[in-house]
């Protein structure tokens, strides 16, 4: 893209991925106009804390400040646009407008949707009582923290990352925690089995009630409109003065299929993360795109998805990188307590897994492999480990169960020698 001063780029949506896209492409030299459109009056900030560090700061029951995506200078040195509180509500593709919820008219010369997800939510009897949280923005999580210093008991709906963050947030702060979920592990769609039980029986012993094979039947309440208890799909019912629900996400798609364009589980875009229009684009949360690890169309919620994928549509859209597919590795983590988990690749059901280290020391590596190849490693308050299973899937090179099985094995050296790009 030849870029002038008469270059537009309209970015939907001042998460991480529209922010570090903005970031991006003036750090690759683009000079056009870029602005960048937000339906929530905060600033842009960083969602991964607010179902941990926030939930945990204790001061009379007043939110402390989110975390900033980057800092209101910086936005006035680079001469983005960002506009807070109001809505994309309409794309003119013929016309290369997007029209915005205060009346006002966009034009662009790239459109880049970066729309990201919306919480799922219950559908069952008692879900519109009050006391009923999910935790994405940071309204959610303003709603939790206000209600944490009285809450004696807390329900979980759901085992995968934020809900166990959460429980364990909690539980620090001496609040009852049951958590439900509907699989036979916690977080099943992202661990292999070894991994996944060992998390199950760490909660446990922090305290939390971890129900598996139970899901959310109905909520009751306290006749005045509050949410009192949760009644599971085993009939089970479990006090609640506050209730969690962490049952995924959906990518927010409304615009693009209002637009015409295609929708596959997300936004769909090829391998440059363009959409069925040539002149729009969507990365992060709410895009599905052509992995090439997996060699399937998926769509990834993670802060590495996100700001790889705005770094590489910078360097298409100024032609500063040759153009290419997105073909980054993903990898992924989540502290739930004290316990610092980090995902490299992608596992699937079967992979043959083999452990390194001791999971009695809370210290360990599951390395999962497919078809004789490495595939992922889940680590266990085990960062070198991580980092070393990033330089070697990134690269494609693998080594064999039993050099990952001996802890006599120098894994750091051995991927020390495997050159990488890796950031942090």
């Amino acid at each position: 893209m030849d870029t002038t001063a008469r270059d537009r780029i309209v970015i939907t949506g001042n998460g991480q991925a529209g922010v570090q896209l903005a970031d991006s492409l003036r750090a690759a030299g683009f000079t056009g106009d870029i602005t960048l459109v937000g339906d929530e009056a905060a600033f842009p900030y960083q969602r991964p804390p607010l179902s941990k560090d926030y939930l945990a700061v204790r001061d009379g029951g007043a939110a402390p400040a989110p975390l900033p995506l980057r800092g209101e200078k910086f936005f006035a040195d680079a001469r983005l646009d960002c506009r807070t509180g109001v809505a994309v509500t309409g794309i003119d593709r013929n016309g290369h407008t997007v029209n915005l919820s205060d009346g006002s008219v966009l034009a662009y010369t790239k459109l880049v949707l970066a729309t990201g997800a919306a919480n799922r939510e219950p559908a069952v009897p008692g879900a519109g009582l009050a006391g009923i949280h999910g935790l994405r923005t940071l309204a959610d999580a303003e709603a939790v923290h206000r209600r944490l210093d009285t809450v004696r008991n807390a329900v979980v709906i759901g085992a995968g990352f934020i809900g166990l963050e959460f429980a364990a947030a909690a539980r620090a702060r001496g609040i009852a925690v049951t958590v439900l979920e509907y699989a036979d592990r916690p977080m099943a769609r992202a661990l292999s089995r070894p991994t996944s039980e060992w998390f199950a029986a760490a909660h446990r012993q922090m305290g939390t009630a971890l129900r598996l094979g139970e899901g959310i039947a109905s909520f009751t309440g306290d006749g005045a409109g509050q949410v009192a208890a949760a009644v599971s799909t085993a009939g089970h019912t479990y006090p609640a003065d506050l209730v969690l629900a962490g049952i995924g996400v959906t990518p927010r798609t409304e615009l693009a299929e209002a637009a015409g364009l295609a929708v596959d589980n997300g936004i769909a875009v090829d391998a440059s993360l363009q959409t069925s229009d040539p002149d729009i684009y969507a990365l992060g949360d709410c895009a599905s795109y052509p992995q090439a690890h997996a060699g399937a169309r998926l769509r990834l919620e993670s802060v590495q998805n996100a700001t790889d994928q705005a770094r590489h549509l910078a360097g298409t859209l100024t032609g500063t990188v040759p153009a290419g597919p997105y073909a980054e590795l993903p990898w992924f983590w989540s502290t739930q307590g004290a316990l610092k988990l980090q995902i490299a690749g992608l596992s699937a059901p079967g992979d043959q897994t083999v452990l390194r280290g001791d999971p009695r020391t809370g210290r360990f590596s599951v390395f999962c492999y497919r078809d004789g190849a490495l595939a992922a490693v889940e680590s266990v308050n085990q960062p070198a480990d991580h980092m070393a299973a990033r330089r070697l899937l990134a690269a494609g090179r693998t080594l064999t169960p039993g050099q990952a099985a001996d802890p006599d094995f120098d894994l750091k050296a051995y991927a020390k020698r495997v050159p990488t790009s890796l950031g942090t």
